[in-house]
């Protein structure tokens, strides 16, 4: 999973490559539209030239997803997509405001290809009404901005009622890669994909006293580290307690919170 919209796309498309010939990844995605852009591209003309470019030098034996961010309204976000099928696209990720569900039913109601949010969501009352307005043909809840595991599997049990699969937001290379690995070999309806971050983040390594890393399990790459159960265990002297401030929250913030 590409975070980067500033890249050209010749060199997002040199980078996927090198990717799929080291580690044999077979899916990837890249970001398009502008985030939160309101039909803005982050250039003229990116969306369309970097769909082009990439989806051509990948070919047709790789899975190819893109990520909106809410950049799109209804009606670009359909012409988008319209662009994505014919070049062999499979996943449009959030194409419309993520707060406006109708908007994005809209999208998946004129599509043929996955349409797919959630990872912003938090409000079981929210993913009530995804699931039930058939906004999405995939569910995204990311395990953290959930707020952990159990609140995570009530998401995971609507979807399953409703025949829906999973496919976690897990793009921050952290403990929530971790934790993803978890949910998807514990639930009956995971997804295609564990969503694992391109981008570089060394601060996060430092939290991980072994790295996550790629390995090769008869043909099929996957993570996981020398921990069983694909555990991690954290470095001790990476956090100090001391450097952080706590916060109290009374009732009458948490009941503020709510209402955010």
């Amino acid at each position: 999973s590409s975070m980067k919209r500033d890249i050209k796309p010749n060199d997002e498309a040199e980078r996927f490559l090198k990717l799929k010939d080291s580690y044999g990844f077979t899916a990837f995605k890249w970001r398009v539209g502008s985030e939160n852009g309101r039909d803005i591209d982050e250039w003229p003309g990116r969306t369309e030239e970097v769909v082009e470019i990439v989806s051509k030098k990948l070919g047709p034996d790789v899975d190819k997803l893109v990520d909106a961010n809410s950049g799109f309204s209804p009606k670009k976000a359909i012409e988008v997509g319209k662009m994505l099928e014919d070049n062999g696209i499979s996943h449009f990720e959030e194409p419309c405001r993520y707060w406006k569900l109708e908007e994005t039913k809209q999208v998946r109601d004129s599509l043929q290809l996955d349409v797919t949010g959630g990872e912003q969501d938090w409000d079981l009352i929210v993913w009530q009404k995804m699931i039930e307005i058939n906004a999405v043909d995939i569910l995204q809840p990311d395990i953290m901005y959930m707020g952990g595991i159990n609140r995570t599997l009530k998401v995971v049990k609507m979807a399953e009622n409703a025949g829906i699969p999973i496919t976690p937001h897990s793009a921050n290379l952290s403990l929530v890669t971790i934790c993803t690995m978890h949910l998807l070999k514990a639930i009956n309806n995971p997804g295609k994909y564990l969503e694992f971050r391109r981008t570089h983040i060394p601060h996060r390594y430092i939290l991980m006293a072994e790295r996550i890393w790629i390995e090769d399990d008869e043909g099929v790459r996957y993570m996981k580290n020398r921990n069983p159960y694909h555990s991690a265990v954290i470095e001790p002297n990476s956090v100090d307690l001391k450097e952080f401030t706590w916060i109290k929250l009374s009732s009458t913030n948490v009941d503020h919170l709510h209402g955010i």
